[in-house]
């Protein structure tokens, strides 16, 4: 008989690697909750440097820098989004990156869906729609995600 070998288990520490330090994850999850007082703030910020970009689009115009700055601070906020408790904005966010993340085209992305996206950010941190599942959130990203498949992004 062949026993097959279990990948899993060596993916998870089970391996040669020893098994997962539970200590050092709870260290880490400690952490993250002292820090989660700070959240708040920081996704304003992140949000704020997000507005910055789109209003430097606005005044400097689409060109490729003001959009590549756009599109790193949509970046940043869709890996950020989840982990301040905001998986609504991670979801927008990585569509507003999926709508303009070829930089051949990203000129070309219409600034009423981009304003779209950045203003269902704000109104998701204004009014605390963390998920998905509440229902002006489920709109929000339905309808948006409607619209950059139209585009084909």
């Amino acid at each position: 008989m062949i026993q097959p070998s279990n990948a899993l288990r060596l993916k998870v520490g089970g391996g040669r690697l020893g098994a997962i330090d539970a200590s050092a994850i709870a260290k880490a999850e400690a952490a993250l909750k002292s820090l989660s007082g700070n959240f708040a703030q920081w996704l304003n910020d992140e949000v704020a440097k997000l507005e910055a970009a789109r209003q430097a689009v606005r005044a400097d115009g689409v060109t490729a820098d003001t959009m590549e700055t756009l599109y790193l601070r949509a970046h940043d906020l869709k890996g950020l989004g989840a982990t301040y408790g905001f998986p609504l904005i991670t979801r927008i966010a990585g569509l507003l990156c999926r709508l303009i993340d070829d930089k051949a085209k990203r000129t070309d992305a219409p600034m009423p869906l981009i304003d779209a996206h950045i203003d269902a950010i704000k109104a998701a941190v204004r009014d605390d729609i963390k998920d998905v599942e509440h229902p002006i959130g489920k709109a929000l990203v339905q309808e948006l995600e409607r619209r950059v498949a139209e585009l084909g992004a």
